[in-house]
């Protein structure tokens, strides 16, 4: 066991030797992380030692070692174990040496490492692709660190959500995978929440068939809010749009994001809008530009208004979606502007 307190102490000398050998910057550690180098027992030409075996490089223990200093505290035993273990998901050696390049903390964090081995089998037998659990051990390693139980509890939870709104079971396990896939955090909420959720939509007369298409569209974030937030965002839409509780329920389904931003997120973009010319009118037709940020909305409107495109009087639709589709708007636009009008039918002029 280390520790953090830092007070009276002095730094391990043959810990400061070894890394020096290894071309570590040692200013940089004393920097960010200066406990490591005070504590008795570092295990640092083990660990480097471990790394060079896996292919890194020189350039890449001092990397890795300057990024995530703690991982000299920790024995070589427990080192191999973790190599062992993500060996289950990684392709070759290389590839996990180039993820423990980027991601160390993840890789050190070895107290876990039991729940870790539990729920990557787990992942596995659910049908996981081992691409998109390499993906969550490095970007979302917090659900590893539950208790294999848990976990699977939740994915019954939805399981049992998902049929009760009347999914089937044919493609019950096709969208359990794609949720995970696109929110391995949704593993981090209580099946209380889940269920909490679920019904405030319920009473708020969204269809079982509409719970399930606002489940997928918002990808599963819905069980990150909680049903004060979900009725504050739609009675300040309600307001704003004018609207009856059924025209509410068409716009939260044409755009979810109404439900998912909070009041100040909603009130800071639609001022953006408004500010740009846009009408309350034009947002409600086409809610969906809600989806963006006041910047990107602006830098948009910009550049359509360099092809002398007024978006106060036309369609907020070549504003909308991802960056990809607005190109392709834009593309259009711009191709039209610059193609000459030319009427075959018309008479031609000529001058005698």
């Amino acid at each position: 066991a280390y520790t953090t307190d830092t007070k009276s102490r002095e730094e391990n000398k043959k810990t400061i030797e070894s890394l020096y050998r290894l071309s570590v910057d040692i200013k940089k550690i004393r920097r960010l992380k200066e406990w490591v180098l005070l504590q008795d027992v570092a295990y640092v030409k083990e660990i480097a030692d471990i790394l060079k075996e896996m292919g890194a490089d020189e350039t890449t223990v001092a990397n890795i070692l300057e990024r995530c200093p703690e991982a000299i505290l920790h024995t070589p035993a427990e080192i191999n174990s973790q190599r062992t273990l993500w060996q289950l998901v990684c392709q070759n050696e290389n590839q996990l040496i180039k993820l423990i390049e980027q991601f160390p903390e993840s890789f050190f964090t070895t107290q876990y490492h039991e729940n870790q081995k539990a729920n990557i089998l787990f992942f596995q037998e659910l049908g996981l692709k081992n691409n998109i659990i390499t993906r969550f051990l490095t970007s979302a390693p917090s659900i590893f660190y539950n208790p294999v139980e848990k976990n699977k509890n939740m994915i019954e939870t939805l399981q049992r959500n998902y049929l009760s709104l009347g999914g089937s079971d044919a493609n019950m396990k096709i969208w359990i995978l794609k949720l995970l896939s696109q929110n391995p955090f949704i593993l981090l909420n209580s099946s209380t929440t889940i269920q909490e959720n679920l019904e405030f939509l319920q009473k708020n007369d969204f269809r079982d068939h509409e719970v399930l298409q606002l489940l997928s569209k918002l990808k599963g974030f819905i069980f990150h809010l909680t049903p004060t937030t979900m009725q504050k965002s739609m009675l300040y839409s309600k307001n704003v749009f004018k609207c009856s509780d059924q025209e509410l329920k068409q716009l939260v389904l044409k755009c979810p994001a109404l439900l998912y931003y909070s009041v100040p997120v909603l009130e800071e973009r639609l001022e953006g809008l408004l500010k740009e010319g846009i009408s309350v009118a034009q947002i409600r037709d086409t809610p969906m530009v809600l989806e963006l940020t006041t910047q990107i909305v602006q830098y948009r409107i910009k550049k359509l208004s360099a092809l002398g495109y007024d978006i106060k009087s036309g369609t907020l639709e070549s504003l909308n979606g991802t960056k990809k589709d607005f190109e392709v708007s834009y593309g259009k636009i711009q191709s039209k502007k610059e193609r000459p009008i030319f009427n075959p039918v018309a008479p031609v002029h000529i001058e005698e």
